[in-house]
């Protein structure tokens, strides 16, 4: 019995420290944890650079080895300081961790597979816990209302740019040939994509009069396109009326639900008291 009570201790005391920033050890442990995933992608960036790996490779690996370690370590105690494991290991956060971990694991066997541990630069989505800033997850419920509801119109809108690219495209291609190398019908509707989107990576060029004419139509018709999505989402983020709340940093020890309202006493996804 006391065993039980011993081990409850030890499991809400591990779950004040790693998943609620209210507190100072919590702060402590995110602040800690935030540093050492800096680290860890600034790390496989020097890496990468040739000149500084010939020079400090050992540094580097053991360095990566340790930081991989102690985030092993952490992603077992998060594990074990919830009551349920399953909702945080399929959770977002959980799946993150655990892709954060494995990049040196893998590379034992995929050589440059330690590379991937840029993905670790998704756990610093943390630092949203750290300063607070879960309060104005309101209005980022209020763009992804918004993004939902013009879907179908974006939809649309894409469905007819790609009609009016491959149109486009199939013109560029009778107009110019292979001489200025529009070889075939994609080879058209890829540079219409680039230059309707005003991107021009300049590998394909018409030289013909006629050609460059339609070229600067639809680039003129580019800058059009382009502010149309922004208008769809805008109008209807203008509709959304959904007040933002002011969330706090609490996290339930049961489910690990997180962005509880302010003053709440009772976990909303489970109901046990916070």
């Amino acid at each position: 019995m006391k065993s039980d009570s011993k081990k409850n201790f030890w499991q809400k005391k591990l779950h004040e420290i790693i998943y609620e920033a209210d507190t100072k050890a919590g702060k402590l442990f995110d602040i800690v944890l935030l540093c050492l995933i800096i680290a860890s992608i600034t790390l496989v960036m020097m890496e990468s650079v040739r000149d500084y790996d010939q020079k400090y490779h050992d540094f580097f690996n053991i360095s990566e080895w340790i930081i991989t370690i102690l985030f092993t370590i952490e992603y077992i105690l998060r594990i074990i300081s919830v009551n349920k494991p399953k909702k945080y290991i399929f959770s977002f956060y959980g799946i993150i961790d655990l892709l954060s971990t494995a990049p040196k694991y893998v590379s034992l066997i995929i050589g440059g597979g330690h590379y991937l541990a840029a993905i670790r630069a998704l756990r610093l989505l943390r630092v949203f816990r750290i300063l607070k800033l879960a309060r104005y997850v309101g209005a980022t419920d209020n763009l992804s209302k918004a993004l939902k509801a013009s879907r179908f119109r974006i939809l649309v809108f894409i469905s007819a740019v790609l009609v009016i690219c491959v149109i486009i495209g199939t013109l560029m291609y009778l107009i110019e040939g292979d001489q200025s190398g529009f070889t075939s019908i994609p080879r058209g509707v890829y540079w219409a994509i680039v230059t309707l989107t005003t991107v021009g990576f300049g590998d394909i060029a018409p030289q013909t009069a006629f050609g460059q004419f339609l070229a600067s139509m639809v680039m003129i018709l580019g800058y059009g396109i382009i502010a149309i999505p922004t208008g769809i989402v805008t109008a209807e983020f203008s509709n959304q009326n959904t007040k933002i709340i002011s969330l706090n940093t609490l996290s339930c020890s049961n489910c690990s639900a997180e962005n509880h309202e302010d003053h709440a006493e009772f976990c909303y996804k489970c109901g046990k008291k916070l």
